[in-house]
């Protein structure tokens, strides 16, 4: 898994460092689907979530995870799921808040226009993330 995520996440020269981190049966178990992701054979998360966030977030967070593997979905259309059809711009902002990145996945939201626009890690590994998604779709 190091490898996997120094490729999606690291420059050249930095290294995944978990001295330090107690390991627990929940990390384990994210550790095992993240590389069941990354190698293409898990389209979806079965992990215990209990997220911190507002009312409004935790709609959005919840809708992202109704995102099909290797689809998207533009903000707008995430707004008008959660009932909320003007709050494209505040769909961004719960994005931005989101607190745990491909499990819950927001790296498949889009602009309306079909482009990339907004990821905190950088829209180079966003691309890379719907492709390894496109890659694999079934």
């Amino acid at each position: 898994m190091e490898m996997l995520l120094q490729t999606f996440f690291f420059t050249q020269g930095e290294h995944v460092n978990n001295q330090g981190h107690k390991e627990t049966d929940l990390l384990r178990e994210a550790s095992k689907q993240l590389d069941e992701y990354f190698m293409g054979n898990r389209f979806k998360f079965d992990l215990p979530l209990f997220l911190s966030g507002t009312e409004f977030q935790l709609k959005v967070w919840k809708a992202l995870e109704s995102i099909p593997y290797g689809e998207t979905r533009s903000y707008k259309q995430i707004a008008e799921a959660i009932g909320n059809p003007k709050a494209c711009r505040a769909v961004g902002m719960a994005n931005n808040r989101n607190p745990i990145s491909i499990i819950i996945p927001c790296h498949r939201v889009i602009g309306s226009s079909g482009r990339l626009v907004g990821y905190g890690g950088g829209l180079d590994i966003k691309e890379k993330l719907l492709q390894l998604e496109r890659d694999n779709v079934r």
